[in-house]
């Protein structure tokens, strides 16, 4: 062991590899000093300081619990023989924020995350770093912070809430958001509404289907940053403060292994990543995070790479938002590592990609353990769908691509009216008035990464939508986006956006609008001409100033084709 304030050489790699320009040599005395007098002692200073990156905060379930799982990561790192020094980063409740205007700062809290992860890191020459993360944007912007760091690394995720229990049925918080559709509608009554309410968010967690977080955290444990098998540890398990003790040691082993981003996530991994969700019917938003995870190493990965690989591998995971089952369900059936074996099965794993446990995806595919009987993760021949839950689609309203989520419903084909509405307010107010109709495709623009700012979810109203009975007979277009909780026929990240020239912005309440997933194509019946015309003419309407960090966000960020990344 080299004592602080020396500089003897090591041979091979040296785990202090970047904390030694910190701690050692007579120059360092002051650092020293600060950091002695708040408890670290020469012999801590000796060792790798290893960045316990947490997400903690007090305004959501998702992330409340995290304090208590960084303190077993952090024991299982000085168990291993490294020193951890805990730092804090933000956190917006998608959820909670859902149809507000306080909404816009989710997607760009991502970015906030990554940049004082990266900033605090990169300062204090961390060793290695854990990162834990909790909601749909602590995950991928942790991610990407290691991404940029490249320096050892491991991400752990908090895991899933429990499912509610309501009149007999398991419950999600997917039920009361469309349960408020369902009151507007005048179908349940307002008691009814509380009831469910009370019970369906029953602890900490995240929210518990197959939406943007247990998506994004399945997404990182195929892709191999994730320890296999921890993700959809339950967050009030007993078993997850183990998960992080052995995080905590984990990280250790990765750092004595020089193992880094850059060795992990390749197109290959990003591929198998892309399967998962697909197999999986994640969420949409696993479009933007990895291709700005992508983004972030240079690795090149585009919209179209959704498209391909979702076409040729099988919906088999029965998961809320349209399923039966919800993630602690599929944490009791074999987790994650059995979506794994099944890609292998299906001959869709690139098994070669290297994980932070040092076993290959195949070899983890190979070691899953499915439980006898389990329903939640389908057989190869009896698949929910032969495709997976989601398309890239193309046309004149998007020339440069959007989403769509085909998981749990049928509707490949819809024509029908625009309903054009130029905020997420004024669409909802139509829902709950009554005066969607049946046939509509309701036009939701100016909610893009610049236009809204910020590229608002629009689960409050795709959820009215289903909730006043119209699920199966109205279809949804925005630039903006949607939450993994959100199913039916429903298109987001229409690209380019409205405020960017988009010829979103072209169309009118009465155009006929055309979504034909087989063909890959979204399309208004208007002539060329009259599209650029209406371009052109097209001013988007004033919006309240937003304020300085969203402000400074519309000028950086980039179209949602590209993952909607600052640079």
């Amino acid at each position: 062991m080299t004592a602080p304030g020396s500089n003897a050489p090591t041979n091979g790699f040296d785990p202090k590899w970047r904390s030694r320009l910190l701690t050692d040599g007579p120059e360092r005395a002051a650092a020293r000093a600060y950091l002695k007098g708040i408890g670290y002692d020469d012999e801590a200073l000796a060792k790798p300081l290893i960045a316990v990156a947490n997400t903690w905060i007090e305004t959501m379930p998702c992330n409340f619990h995290l304090r208590a799982l960084a303190a077993k990561v952090k024991e299982g790192i000085r168990q291993a023989g490294g020193t951890p020094m805990e730092l804090n980063t933000i956190a917006i409740s998608d959820g909670i924020t859902m149809g507000l205007p306080g909404m816009r700062a989710s997607l760009p809290s991502r970015e906030v995350i990554a940049d004082s992860i990266e900033l605090v890191c990169d300062a204090h020459q961390f060793d290695a770093v854990v990162a834990i993360s909790g909601c749909d944007k602590t995950i991928p912007g942790t991610v990407m912070a290691l991404c940029r760091l490249n320096v050892p690394s491991v991400m752990l995720y908090g895991g899933s809430i429990m499912p509610g229990h309501f009149r007999g049925r398991q419950v999600t918080i997917q039920e009361v958001f469309e349960a408020v559709g369902a009151h507007a509608a005048g179908r349940i009554t307002r008691e009814e509404l509380t009831e469910l309410e009370d019970v369906a968010s029953p602890g900490a967690g995240a929210c518990g289907g197959q939406f943007t977080a247990n998506t994004m955290a399945m997404a990182f444990e195929v892709l191999g940053i994730s320890p296999a098998g921890f993700s959809m540890v339950p967050a009030t398990a007993g078993r997850k403060a183990d998960v992080a003790l052995e995080t905590g040691r984990l990280v250790l082993d990765v750092l004595h292994r020089n193992l880094r981003p850059t060795d992990i996530i390749t197109k290959h991994s990003l591929e198998n990543a892309i399967a998962a969700i697909a197999m999986s019917g994640g969420s949409t938003n696993g479009v933007l995070h990895l291709l700005a995870v992508a983004e972030e190493l240079g690795v090149e990965l585009s919209i179209d790479d959704f498209d391909r690989i979702s076409r040729r591998t099988p919906l088999l995971c029965d998961l809320k938002p349209f399923g039966a089952y919800a993630a602690p369900d599929l944490y009791e059936a074999g987790g994650v590592p059995l979506v794994l074996k099944r890609l292998k099965q299906a001959g869709l794993l690139n098994s070669a990609t290297v994980t932070v446990t040092g076993a290959t995806a195949g070899e983890l595919a190979d070691q899953a353990a499915e439980t006898p009987g389990q329903q939640v993760v389908r057989q190869l021949d009896d698949p929910l769908a032969p495709e997976g839950g989601l398309a890239i689609l193309r046309g004149n309203i998007a020339p440069d691509g959007c989403v769509v989520k085909l998981a749990g419903h049928p509707r490949r084909l819809h024509t029908g009216p625009a309903k054009v509405f130029e905020r997420e307010e004024d669409a909802m107010a139509a829902v709950t008035a009554g005066q969607i109709e049946p046939g509509d495709v309701v036009v939701i623009r100016n909610e893009g990464p610049a236009g809204g700012p910020g590229m608002r979810e629009m689960l409050a109203v795709t959820a009215a939508i289903s909730g006043a009975g119209l699920g199966e007979d109205v279809a949804l277009i925005t630039d903006g986006r949607f939450s993994g909780a959100t199913h039916g026929f429903m298109v987001a990240h229409v690209a380019p956006e409205a405020v960017r020239g988009g010829p979103i912005a072209a169309v009118h309440t009465g155009d006929a609008i055309t979504i034909d997933v087989a063909a890959r194509r979204l399309v208004v019946a208007l002539p060329d001409a009259e599209i650029a015309a209406r371009v052109a003419a097209y001013a988007p309407p004033d919006r309240p100033d937003p304020g300085v960090a969203l402000s400074k966000y519309a000028r950086l960020v980039s179209s949602a084709s590209r993952g909607a990344v600052t640079r």
